[in-house]
């Protein structure tokens, strides 16, 4: 059966395009949904072609999407639901051809050693007695040899506490690498950046151009592969999602959301009218509904759903 040649989409696109088909296709029309799923595929160029090659797989599978995806996506989380759902986006998204996002990671991200899914958290300690917690739709890889103990963070956030061994530990990132000093750090992985946030010890940061910095204990730093920015005081709340909470204190709203969208499927937008309302409290990160419900109580605003994973804010009254 020939299925057509996949475009080069992030991968969360691809599994975006997965959840509006089944969504479309799982109940009786709908305008808001119709005119919703017409604004995403109008956002960016990169959905449009998304939707078409997955409508056009879908036709070849004979509508495959409906039962199958909603069974998988409705599925209470676990290793099973995880293979699952990675079968079926190769399955519609890859029309069983190459998918074509090695370029962004996707396939090293689903092969890595440890991998957490959205609104999951995961804590291990590794051989060398070193203790992690992957954050919410993380991936890392680990190697260690007889010189040398290597982290590569793929994907999302992570905490690293080192553990007490003689060889060297190098943490990598897609922008450079990282040398801890006896410490408990964090490394998230940004878009086009990566950014370190030291809690003990001290922490070599080199990035790709050759350049190096020493970041202290209760000090962040923000940097890509030419340059490395100024070292910061830690951030109010920062390494509070260890403990399931997100702390913020007069945080733009348009930042808060898009910290809790980091913990749901879907997308969770902000109304730019209100982006820059300020914010305050703490947020369990489990509960993400309990956070929007909280919103309209605390802030003039209120929470639109076309469906459960097509949210967003807008200012009270607003049409």
């Amino acid at each position: 059966m020939p299925f057509p040649l996949a475009p080069r989409v992030p991968p969360q696109v691809a599994e975006q395009a997965v959840r509006w088909l089944v969504e479309l296709q799982g109940g009786p029309h709908d305008e808001r949904l119709q005119q919703a799923w017409q604004h995403w595929r109008q956002a960016a160029p990169e959905h449009e072609q998304a939707w078409r090659h997955i409508e056009a797989v879908n036709r070849r599978l004979g509508g495959i999407g409906t039962p199958v995806a909603r069974a998988v996506l409705n599925a209470p989380r676990s290793p099973q639901r995880r293979h699952a759902l990675k079968a079926l986006l190769v399955l519609l998204a890859a029309g069983g051809s190459a998918w074509s996002l090695r370029e962004n990671g996707s396939p090293q991200r689903w092969n890595a050693d440890y991998a957490t899914t959205i609104g999951e958290r995961r804590r291990l300690t590794l051989a060398d007695g070193s203790r992690i917690e992957l954050n919410s739709d993380s991936a890392l890889d680990v190697r260690f040899d007889a010189q040398e103990r290597r982290l590569r963070l793929l994907r999302g956030e992570v905490r690293v506490d080192t553990g007490r061994d003689p060889r060297p530990l190098h943490m990598y990132s897609e922008e450079g690498r990282l040398q801890p000093i006896g410490t408990r750090f964090d490394v998230r992985q940004l878009d086009g950046g990566t950014r370190v946030a030291v809690y003990e010890g001290a922490v070599k940061v080199e990035n790709l151009g050759g350049h190096s910095e020493v970041v202290p204990a209760g000090r962040q730093m923000d940097f890509d592969r030419h340059r490395l920015g100024a070292a910061q005081a830690l951030e109010p709340g920062s390494g509070a999602w260890t403990e399931g909470m997100l702390l913020a204190s007069a945080m733009r709203l348009d930042a808060f959301l898009a910290e809790v969208a980091r913990y749901r499927p879907g997308r969770l937008g902000c109304d730019p009218r209100i982006g820059a309302l300020r914010i305050s409290g703490s947020y369990p990160l489990d509960d993400s509904e309990r956070i929007l419900a909280t919103l309209p109580a605390v802030l003039p605003v209120e929470v639109r759903r076309v469906t459960r994973f097509w949210v967003s804010v807008h200012p009270r009254g607003a049409d």
